[in-house]
């Protein structure tokens, strides 16, 4: 009994520390793009990207918490560095709406990842859902398409950059699938991020310093101004690891379908934090629209499991 009590203790730790990395980044990313004035979304995303490279590596090299995999070859690395392009930028595109939406939103547009990834799926794989599974996906569009007419802050641009963030997400999972689908390519979720990060950092370095013209000579002045700007900028990157390394934790503790039904609840959960710190206004049509979407993605989840 003790060791069963344990074990539950430990996977809702797990679940705990999962929501709060996840919701704490989101909100940080938030404060420091709008609120705070550190309007560097670019930089942000890189900060992220070395963090996840330093961390990942201590992780799995030095805490050995999985196995390290090897690239076998330099086909495998070249597929490795095309999911590290579209990772960072589904980050750099999430990051750059921030400055412009409210965190409400974001995750209203962010929860339309299944129909995105139903899409780019049929496309590149031509793997067909029931229709059961398809009809699921109308209320998650419809949802969406209803709180952008309520929303007050709505911003053309933001939305752009929240919807091509939000399908580049998508389009990483399922090339995932394909790209790594054979034995001698697998690599888990850590392996994998230790491999792309650095790939990330490759691609923002360079376009942080073109397209954000001294940002690091400004950040350096800012911190001299106020230092917590550093020591935000520094836990903020700690965060986003645990966000990736969390994520792998409650899969491997749970199930990939019990991170999904989580992760929906995830995003009202960040949707009513984020109203109670930042104070962005709300319509009822908003609100009507973001929980049609939440349940077409519950509908959805329930679909795909009754279709296995």
């Amino acid at each position: 009994m003790k060791v069963s009590v344990s074990g539950k203790l430990f996977t809702v730790g797990l679940i705990s520390f999962w929501y709060a990395s996840n919701i704490g980044v989101l909100l940080l990313n938030k404060y420091l793009l709008s609120n705070h004035g550190f309007r560097y979304p670019i930089f942000l995303t890189l900060c992220h990207m070395m963090a996840c490279s330093i961390l990942s590596y201590v992780a799995i090299a030095w805490l050995k918490m999985v196995p390290m995999q090897t690239v076998r070859s330099r086909v495998q690395f070249l597929k490795i560095s095309s999911l590290g392009l579209i990772f960072c930028l589904s980050v750099v595109g999430g990051n750059i709406s921030l400055r412009y939406l409210p965190v409400s939103f974001n995750q209203a547009v962010g929860a339309t990842t299944p129909f995105f990834t139903a899409v780019f799926a049929y496309f590149m794989t031509l793997k067909r859902e029931g229709l059961l599974t398809y009809a699921t996906l109308v209320p998650v569009v419809s949802g969406v398409v209803i709180a952008s007419g309520g929303e007050p802050s709505f911003h053309l641009f933001g939305f752009i950059m929240c919807i091509s963030a939000t399908a580049a997400r998508a389009l990483k999972t399922v090339l995932q699938g394909v790209l790594l689908s054979s034995e001698g390519d697998k690599l888990n979720s850590m392996n994998l991020l230790m491999y792309m990060a650095p790939v990330a950092v490759a691609f923002l370095l360079p376009a942080s310093i073109i397209m954000e013209e001294d940002v690091v000579g400004i950040t350096i002045s800012l911190a001299r101004e106020d230092s917590s700007i550093l020591w935000l900028l520094l836990f903020n990157s700690a965060l986003a690891y645990f966000v990736n390394l969390t994520n792998f934790l409650v899969t491997k503790h749970t199930s990939a379908l019990t991170l999904q039904v989580l992760g929906n609840a995830k995003g009202a959960v960040a949707v009513v934090i984020s109203i109670l710190i930042f104070r962005n206004p709300v319509s009822v049509t908003g609100m009507f629209g973001y929980s049609l979407t939440v349940i077409g993605v519950i509908l959805y989840s329930e679909a795909k499991k009754r279709g296995k």
